[in-house]
């Protein structure tokens, strides 16, 4: 265990973090490594949000892992909040779709505080190198257009969660929300502060399940 900890202690970006949790989902279980890397207030999708410890506690590992890589990374100004996508293939490539997954650097371990993502057609292509744009430090970042700044009333993973969720980094240089609905359909955006506005970096939407 204390080898765990040291390894994840010296994971330094959130590419890396994704990289360690796809390789420990091959190696370990692909529900070991979820648990291995969420966060205590960590949510997911079936298709409704849920707790991810609550959906992950006692889940027996499928006998195939997914198999996924960071294709893009928006990272905040200070380093502490990345926001990666990327393919997943399942079944040596009979089910193929993205994720994408909110990476938080807390106590210097990261930790991923978001899970989503769909099936797709087209598979996307693997990348041979991830995309990674950070936050500008410059300038006074303004309010993102984030669907509220006033977090949900109930704590976190206490009670259900509610059908919305929103983030931003401590330097406000990186901000994100989701939204589900009561038929599974679900919209999460992530911003990025460019020195001078927001722009907006990853749109997801899903269908109603």
């Amino acid at each position: 265990m204390l080898a765990l900890l040291l390894a994840a202690a010296a994971i330094p970006t959130a590419v890396d973090a994704e990289r360690a949790f796809a390789r420990d989902a091959q190696r370990r279980g692909q529900w070991t490594a979820f648990r291995m890397y969420a966060d205590a207030d960590a949510v997911m999708f079936n298709p409704q949000v849920v707790w991810a410890h609550e959906f992950l506690a006692g889940r027996k590992d499928p006998p195939v892992s997914v198999r996924r890589w960071p294709a893009q990374s928006y990272v905040s100004c200070d380093g502490r909040i990345a926001v990666n996508t990327g393919p997943w293939v399942r079944e040596r490539g009979r089910s193929v779709g993205y994720f994408t997954t909110v990476w938080q650097r807390k106590k210097g371990r990261w930790k991923w505080v978001y899970d989503a993502g769909d099936t797709l057609k087209v598979a996307r292509p693997v990348p041979r190198r991830p995309y990674v744009r950070k936050a500008s430090c410059a300038g006074r970042p303004t309010r993102p257009p984030l669907l509220s700044l006033t977090p949900p009333s109930k704590r976190p993973g206490k009670g259900p969660p509610d059908d919305y969720g929103v983030g931003r980094s401590a330097d406000a240089t990186l901000a994100w929300d989701w939204k589900v609905d009561s038929k599974g359909a679900r919209k999460f955006r992530t911003f990025l502060w460019n020195g001078a506005r927001f722009e907006q970096v990853i749109y997801d939407e899903t269908k109603p399940q």
